[in-house]
């Protein structure tokens, strides 16, 4: 799947960076985050890189394992959805 200009791919901008940033934050690693999941690094990577989406229950344990404001992230990814985003 290339990545770049196809629209479909610019949905997780929002998220991976509000996720990235609250893992630093936190004063996670990927490594250390991948821990305190029972996953691995390359799980954690994927993730951050925006080559594997997010569900909700996922959602909920990132949030309370690196310990950030779900209502906060969903609004970042609300302000970066573009309004004609198609799923």
């Amino acid at each position: 799947m290339t990545r770049g200009k196809n629209n479909q791919n610019k949905w997780p901008v929002g998220l991976v960076r509000a996720l990235v940033d609250a893992r630093q934050n936190a004063g996670l690693s990927q490594q250390k985050l991948a821990a305190k999941l029972k996953r691995h690094q390359s799980f954690v990577a994927r993730l951050e890189s925006g080559e594997r989406r997010i569900d909700v229950v996922e959602f909920t344990v990132l949030a309370r394992v690196i310990g950030f404001d779900k209502d906060e992230v969903l609004s970042i990814v609300e302000a970066a959805t573009e309004p004609d985003h198609r799923i």
